[in-house]
C-alpha cells in the first residue's frame, strides 16, 4: 500500500540532493499520518514508504520520522511562534515537514544550510511548490533566533517534557518524586538489549563472540540474567546465532516476566495476550523447552509472529487466535500451574520506543483499558490450579492500570494472595514499577499473586 499519489515523492533514481529531499518528503509524510489518521509508526511507514526504497535512505526516513514525533510537542509549539497564521487542515503535511527541520536543526547532526536545502526541496516533492518559501523562512528564523524560540517553548510544560499535558499531568500525581525522571528518560533512544537463550548458550560466552565479531561493547547486568545490553545498535542479521534461536532482541525489564514466573520443566503454563511470542520464548528457555504451554491472542496476524519466534528458537507451544477472555472457546477444560497475563495496556512505558504512542493514547482510553485489564484477571483466574501463580504484567506506567487494578483484583477474591516481588518504583499498592530509565530499561509493571484454593 501507499499514500495519497497527490504526496507521493518522485520514485525516480534521484541524485545525492534529491535524496535527501526525498527522505525529508517521505518522513513528512510518515509523521502526518500518525498526527492525522492515526496509524502507528509501523503501519505508517508501510503506508508511504515505496518497497524499492535503498535501505540506506529508508534507515534516514526512520530516523527523521522517529526524531520529529519524539520532539514533535516542543516543535508544535515553536511552530506556532514562526508562523504568522495557523497552517490550514489540508497543509498539515507542511507542519509534519516543519517538524522533520526542527529536529535536524537542533539534533546538530548535520550542517544547519544542509537541512534547510534539503526541507525546502521536499515542498516540490510533496507537490506543495508554492509552500516553499514558507519552509524557507520558518527554518531561516528558527536559525536565527533558536535560544528564544526554545526559551519560550520551555515555559510550557509540553514544551519542557514533550509529552501532553494529560500525561505530564498524570504521572505528577502517580509518581510526585519520579515522574520528571521518566519524561525525560522517555526522550532519550533506546539503548538495544539482548536476551540469550540460556537453554543453547551462556551469558558470558556469547557477549565475547558478539565483541569479538563486531567491536561493539556489551555490558551484562547482574539483575537481569540472561540480559545483553549494546553499546550501539546492531541488525539482527549482524547477531551471531540470531537466526537459530541463541539469542533474540528484548528489553531488559521485560526479561523479568520469566524469572518472576518461575514456571518448572514439566508445568501446564498460560501465556494470555502472548504475541508477538518474546515472552513465550523466554518461559520455554528457562524451562529448557520443557512446558506444557499454550499461547493465546486474538490477532492472527500477530499470533504468526509469536510461532515464528518459536520455530526460530526450535521449542513448540499451543498457539491460539482467540480473545483470552473467552475462555469457552478455546480453554477445553484445561487449567494451568502458571499463567501470564501480559495485558493490553497504554503501553506508556515504551514511548522512548514508539514515540508515536503519546499521539495515538488520550485520556479517555485509560479507563477502558483497565476494564478490559480486570476483564482478563476474572476471566483467567479460574483457570489456574490451586497453588498455582497468575503473573500480570503491563508495560504501563500509569496507576491505573497497574496497582489499581490489581488491588481491585485482590479485594474481590478471597483466594488471591500477594506474592511480594522487589525492586522498582515504591508505591501505596501491590506489585512492582520499573519506570522508563531506571537500569536503562523501560517501564514495566509486575504482579504476582498466588491461589490459596
Amino acid at each position: 500500500m501507499s499514500g495519497p499519489s497527490r504526496n507521493k515523492p518522485s520514485r525516480n533514481k534521484p541524485s545525492r540532493n534529491k535524496q535527501g529531499a526525498r527522505a525529508r518528503s517521505l518522513a513528512a509524510l510518515v509523521v502526518d499520518q500518525v498526527l492525522g489518521p492515526g496509524r502507528t509508526l509501523d503501519h505508517a511507514f508501510d503506508y508511504v514508504l515505496p518497497g524499492d526504497l535503498p535501505e540506506r535512505e529508508r534507515s534516514q526516513v526512520k530516523a527523521l520520522a522517529y526524531g520529529a514525533l519524539r520532539w514533535h510537542h516542543r516543535n508544535r509549539l515553536i511552530i506556532g511562534q514562526l508562523l504568522e497564521r495557523p497552517l490550514r487542515k489540508r497543509d498539515n503535511v507542511l507542519e509534519a515537514l516543519l517538524s522533520v527541520g526542527l529536529y535536524e536543526l537542533t539534533d546538530k547532526r548535520q550542517p544547519g544550510y544542509a537541512a534547510v536545502s534539503a526541507n525546502v526541496d521536499a515542498t516540490r516533492m510533496l507537490g506543495r511548490p508554492r509552500a516553499s518559501g514558507l519552509i524557507n523562512a520558518a527554518l531561516r528564523r528558527f536559525q536565527r533566533e533558536s535560544s528564544a524560540l526554545l526559551e519560550g517553548a520551555m515555559q510550557r510544560d509540553e514544551g519542557r517534557f514533550v509529552h501532553p499535558q494529560w500525561l505530564i499531568d498524570q504521572l505528577r500525581i502517580d509518581w510526585p518524586g519520579d515522574w520528571e525522571q521518566a519524561l525525560t528518560a522517555a526522550l532519550q533512544p533506546p539503548p538495544m538489549w539482548l536476551r540469550i537463550n540460556r537453554a543453547s548458550s551462556d551469558r558470558a560466552s556469547y557477549a565475547e563472540q558478539l565483541r569479538e565479531a563486531t567491536g561493539i561493547g556489551v555490558a551484562l547486568p547482574e539483575r537481569f540474567q540472561d540480559a545483553l545490553r549494546l553499546d550501539q545498535p546492531l541488525a539482527v542479521s549482524a547477531l551471531p546465532g540470531f537466526a537459530d534461536g541463541r539469542v533474540s532482541v528484548q528489553d531488559a525489564a521485560a526479561q523479568l516476566a520469566a524469572e518472576l514466573l518461575s514456571a518448572e520443566p514439566g508445568m501446564r503454563v498460560l501465556d494470555a495476550c502472548a504475541a508477538p511470542g518474546g515472552k513465550t520464548a523466554h518461559l520455554l528457555e528457562h524451562a529448557g523447552g520443557r512446558l506444557d504451554l499454550v499461547a493465546v491472542d486474538m490477532d492472527a496476524g500477530r499470533n504468526a509472529m509469536v510461532q515464528d519466534n518459536l520455530d526460530r528458537a526450535g521449542f513448540e507451544a499451543a498457539v491460539i487466535a482467540a480473545d483470552a477472555r473467552d475462555t469457552a472457546a478455546w480453554a477445553e477444560g484445561r487449567r494451568f500451574e502458571r499463567i501470564l497475563v501480559d495485558a493490553p495496556c497504554s503501553a506508556t512505558g515504551v514511548i522512548r520506543r514508539h514515540p508515536d504512542i503519546k499521539f495515538l493514547r488520550r485520556p479517555g482510553d485509560i479507563g477502558a483499558l483497565a476494564e478490559r485489564q480486570f476483564e482478563l484477571l476474572e476471566a483467567l483466574w479460574p483457570l489456574l490450579e490451586p497453588g498455582g501463580r497468575l503473573l500480570y504484567a503491563t508495560c504501563s506506567i500509569l496507576r491505573a492500570e497497574n496497582d489499581a487494578v490489581v488491588s481491585r483484583f485482590l479485594q474481590s477474591h478471597e483466594d488471591a494472595v500477594e506474592v511480594a516481588v522487589e525492586g522498582g518504583v515504591s508505591g501505596v499498592g501491590p506489585g512492582m514499577q520499573l519506570l522508563p530509565g531506571a537500569e536503562d530499561t523501560d517501564g514495566f509493571y509486575y504482579a504476582l499473586m498466588a491461589r490459596t484454593a
